[in-house]
């Protein structure tokens, strides 16, 4: 049966060694984020994901979500009690303004907490994780009185939230979208269409579900541009804060999908529905951006969850599986075989994925650190400088760490040979859910397109150039340091690469667009390496103040960071020269065959 526990030790290294986050004890929320609180906040979340939900992942997975002819629906046994487990614990409102209830802390203990609960169980943190997302847009776009209305509630994870985009014609092209909203005398409007692949669009783990519904209102300008984001409660609310009578929205069905079975992946039905504008009219998807930002994030993470506890699983395996002999010579004589973890081949993919994985974390935490500062720091020029960062590096953080969890969920499953094939150990399921992070909140090519279309361009390349900046003086400033001149070394030549394939762009894309989509993933998985080796770059030099520093605590630890560092360089950085060529052919070979042709 599959194993997991949350890797408390490198989230602690990250917040603490690599990034500092006791020198942002100036911004709100982060006063008492010392080393200690920090421990004891992810060692709480530890227990809470490997006692309470990662029991539940394997059994959520084999019984999946059930669909009564009422309409409701039935989520897997004990997902109730693991839920109310987790919203009796506060988690929800972790990072929430303490003015609605939440306890104010910063985003990316929120992140560091996030990852652990979702690779303990996917499917069930699907339910808070959407409700995360209708809180931080309600929080920005809503009236007061919406606030007042919804977010104490939601926030206490008493009701939950969705986001409805989709529709069976439309995916991301949300200009076609059809559900409309018909103005009524009293304010409110009355919204009829269907959504589709709606995640906790109907469950029975919350009195109340808040559906964040797109419309457009009659009369609206076609395409984007007239779409509004309304609120549509399951359960309309009184005055006096209670729940009234059923709202006219239903799940007509439950998707079977290929994996997240215990999240209830819904169609539903807006029948002339009650709902309530939220922002301005036809500026809905304004308003719904907050959320898929935070989603985009929320996904990156689930893609480094879902790799990590696969590694962990795969690393278990190979440590006591035996098969073989290693090739220089018998390592457990004793024996009939060595364990597999002796050949190099099964090292590959281990080494591959854990540098991934530490890496990514890093990335996650960092990113997440950005999206902090540009909310609460109360310098603007501060505020404008992380908030670029937080643009380019969202769809990079999506994109390539679902990308890589599904790569790696596979790579993992690998090393169990048949047994992995088969449920009982558990790698199926990780690689199943891992598939839908590279779809859902804008699919992986419409983040690389984004990426190369929008955020590089973006306030004249601004965001982009600061970055480069960023990570070209940290190469600079080491240089001349002997124990670092080989992680900058390679840092540099990565840079080299995206900074030609970003000049390339400016030199082709714009007189041949295609030049632009054609080179946008491989773009993004360029730039995503270059990131992740500045990530390993900062955590080599933490490494070394550690064991310079005489942390006899942790001085294997630091050792292997440094070990892993180096393969990172080696076997993996190199990669950026190969998507560098790639971009570099252009678009010619790959657009030239008529339709009909395929």
């Amino acid at each position: 049966m599959p194993v997991y526990k949350a890797p408390v030790n490198d989230t602690l290294f990250v917040l603490n060694d690599v990034l500092g986050l006791e020198r942002y004890n100036t911004l709100p929320g982060f006063a008492e984020t010392s080393p200690d609180m920090i421990e004891a906040i992810v060692g709480e979340a530890a227990k809470l994901a490997e006692e309470v939900l990662f029991p539940l992942n394997y059994s959520g997975d084999q019984e999946g979500c059930v669909r009564r002819d009422d309409g409701s629906v039935s989520t897997p046994k004990g997902f109730k009690e693991a839920y109310r487990a987790y919203r009796e614990g506060g988690w929800l409102g972790l990072a929430v303004p303490e003015e609605f209830g939440g306890q104010g802390l910063p985003y990316t203990l929120h992140c560091a907490v996030g990852e652990y609960t979702s690779a303990a169980n996917m499917s069930l943190m699907m339910y808070p994780g959407l409700t995360q997302g209708a809180i931080a847009a309600i929080f920005v776009h809503g009236s007061e009185a919406q606030k007042q209305t919804y977010l104490p509630k939601m926030i206490d994870g008493t009701w939950s939230g969705t986001m409805n985009l989709t529709e069976p014609h439309c995916g991301t092209d949300l200009g076609l979208l059809r559900t409309k909203a018909v103005p009524e005398a009293d304010g409110s409007y009355k919204i009829s269409g269907q959504k589709i692949f709606i995640s906790a669009g109907e469950h029975d783990m919350t009195d109340n579900i808040v559906h964040l519904v797109l419309a457009r209102i009659e009369g609206a300008p076609d395409g984007t541009k007239g779409l509004s984001l309304f609120i549509v409660p399951k359960f309309l609310v009184k005055e006096d804060g209670s729940l009234g009578s059923r709202n006219a929205v239903s799940c007509g069905a439950i998707e079977h999908k290929m994996g997240i079975h215990g999240s209830a992946t819904c169609v539903m039905n807006y029948d002339g529905a009650t709902g309530f504008l939220i922002g301005e009219q036809n500026r809905g998807l304004n308003a719904m951006f907050v959320m898929m930002n935070e989603a985009r994030l929320a996904v990156g993470l689930q893609g480094l969850a879902v790799a990590e506890i696969a590694y962990q699983n795969a690393a278990n395996y190979a440590r006591e599986r035996i098969q073989g002999r290693s090739l220089s010579g018998p390592k457990a004589p004793e024996r009939q075989a060595d364990p597999i973890i002796v050949h190099p081949d099964i090292r590959r993919s281990l080494m591959t994925v854990r540098a991934f994985n530490e890496a990514g974390r890093a990335f996650l935490l960092w990113t997440a650190l950005k999206s902090d500062i540009a909310h609460r720091s109360p310098d603007e020029k501060e505020r404008q400088a992380a908030d670029d960062i937080l643009g380019l590096a969202t769809p990079i953080l999506k994109g390539v760490m679902s990308d890589k969890g599904f790569d790696h969920a596979v790579m993992a499953q690998q090393v169990f040979g048949g047994h992995g094939y088969i449920e009982e150990h558990g790698m199926s399921q990780y690689v199943r859910d891992a598939r839908i992070t590279m779809i859902y909140e804008g699919a992986n090519g419409i983040q690389a397109l984004d990426l190369v279309g929008r955020k590089l361009a973006q306030n004249g390349g601004r965001a982009v150039m600061a970055l480069f900046k960023e990570i070209g003086d940290f190469c600079e400033e080491h240089r001349n340091d002997e124990q670092m001149a080989f992680f900058t070394k390679h840092l540099k030549k990565g840079l080299n690469d995206v900074q030609a394939a970003s000049m390339w762009f400016m030199q082709n894309a714009m007189a041949k667009p295609d030049n632009a989509g054609a080179g946008s993933t491989d773009y993004m998985h360029l730039f995503g390496l270059v990131i992740l080796g500045y990530m390993w770059a900062k955590m080599a030099k933490a490494a070394q103040a550690g064991l310079a520093g005489g942390d006899s605590a942790r001085e294997d630890y630091l050792k292997n960071k440094l070990v892993t560092a180096r393969f990172y360089m080696e076997r993996i950085m190199p990669e950026t020269a190969l998507r560098k060529a790639r971009i570099e052919t252009g678009a010619d070979t790959m657009m030239e065959l008529a339709a009909e042709a395929f």
